[in-house]
């Protein structure tokens, strides 16, 4: 089993966001991939679609998820569950930072409108 150095870890940023590849088939995973996801203070959601189900276990601050139209408040310590198909947006209204590991299975896609399903890169 493959152990991955924290030094190694490559990031991705887009406005607000930052994603840091944890485990991924680029890396070694076969089933699983798994990212860090740093989501800053008055950072917007972008809806989308998920394939396959995804998780978040949040590690700090607060986040706000809409899911299928519901808005849920993400404190640390808890877990959310985005089944599959689901319409999903993660944003973070409050003051702090908001930290969290997501785990998505390996050749699950993302879907942002009516564009093709894609796999973002650092779950490749």
């Amino acid at each position: 089993m493959p152990l991955l150095h924290a030094t190694d870890h490559q990031s991705f940023d887009i406005p607000g966001t930052r994603f840091t590849g944890l485990a991924a088939p680029s890396r070694g995973a076969s089933e699983t991939a798994t990212w860090r996801l740093n989501v800053q203070p008055g950072t917007a959601g972008t809806p989308h679609r998920v394939t396959r189900e995804e998780i978040f276990v949040a590690l700090s601050g607060t986040a706000q998820a809409t899911l299928n139209g519901e808005v849920l408040d993400i404190p640390a310590g808890d877990t959310l569950i985005v089944p599959a198909s689901s319409t999903f947006a993660l944003a973070n209204p409050y003051d702090a930072p908001f930290e969290a590991i997501a785990i998505f299975p390996v050749g699950g896609e993302f879907v942002v409108g009516d564009a093709a399903p894609f796999t973002l890169p650092w779950a490749r």
